[in-house]
């Protein structure tokens, strides 16, 4: 069985004691659905727990079963009728297709309706109305996880479960939550390095497996035509090990500073949590924080 995940809650307790207001209503809201969304360790136990049941309705037995059936109906009329057993034969060319994406739109269905389920869980949607309360009075989290919303793993896409927007709400200052001299946490430069270099790379493999497959090419098309002008094609091969190598550093590089990158936008999204002005994180940061 899947163990529960360890997630740090887009907002906490802190920052819903910022405003007697907020606090008030987001605590109405968890004795709606039976949760407290200012403990910041039962939210954290939530968001996990739902994490799991989210990722496992979507990867069960009926979706693999779908996306086979599928793969198999849309191929079978390119490569049914080339059968010797079909040949001359229509129906058993084409015909099995049908039942196949039949099977396929019933499975993938099933799929999406307990994915969808999962995520329309009455304490996920007592929180994401909490979240939708807190920006209302002018708190926004570090960063909301794209499954919360039920949005694509890029973060792109409204989502089908997205945050409720709320007429916004002038904010009090009787609020209880963090002091005026906290202050966020301090940006190392191994994370801007790590910004920096995040979205680089990743074509070193394809290219040096391109130019391996053209290296060994024009030596046989040299032997085969008679021409040696073919075999100046070797020089690739070496030309490969130096991409692959280049590849190889930039890859430790940014294993290397991860480590600092991932620390520091857990930080952040925690300190928000707790109710400090913090900066945004980057598209880079949030991409680890999905991981």
């Amino acid at each position: 069985m899947t163990e529960a995940r360890t997630v740090i809650p887009p907002l906490g307790g802190a920052a819903f004691a910022a405003d007697s207001r907020l606090l008030e209503r987001a605590r109405a809201v968890g004795e709606r659905t039976g949760v407290d969304y200012t403990d910041d360790a039962a939210v954290s136990d939530l968001l996990g727990r739902h994490r799991v049941a989210v990722d496992r309705a979507t990867h069960g037995p009926a979706g693999w079963i779908g996306g086979l059936a599928l793969a198999a109906g849309v191929i079978w009329p390119f490569v049914g009728h080339t059968a010797p057993a079909t040949a001359g034969r229509p129906l058993l060319a084409y015909a099995p297709a049908a039942p196949l994406l039949v099977l396929a739109a019933a499975c993938l269905t099933l799929v999406r309706l307990r994915w969808k389920r999962a995520l329309m869980h009455k304490e996920l949607a007592g929180y994401r109305e909490a979240l939708g309360l807190a920006r209302a009075y002018g708190i926004e989290p570090a960063h909301v996880p794209p499954w919360l919303e039920g949005r694509r793993e890029d973060g792109g896409g409204k989502g089908a479960a997205p945050i409720p927007r709320y007429a916004p709400v002038e904010r009090a200052d009787e609020g209880t939550g963090t002091p005026p001299s906290a202050t966020p946490p301090p940006k190392p430069a191994a994370v801007s390095e790590y910004e920096r270099v995040a979205d680089q790379g990743g074509w070193h493999d394809e290219v040096g497996w391109l130019l391996v497959f053209a290296g060994g090419i024009g030596p046989a098309v040299a032997v085969s035509s008679g021409e040696p002008l073919g075999l100046a094609a070797l020089a690739l091969v070496p030309l490969a090990v130096v991409v692959w190598v280049a590849g190889h550093r930039q890859g430790s590089r940014k294993a290397d500073l991860r480590p600092d990158a991932e620390a520091y936008a857990r930080a952040v999204v925690a300190a928000r949590a707790a109710g400090v002005e913090t900066p945004d994180l980057s598209p880079q940061l949030r991409a680890l924080l999905d991981d």
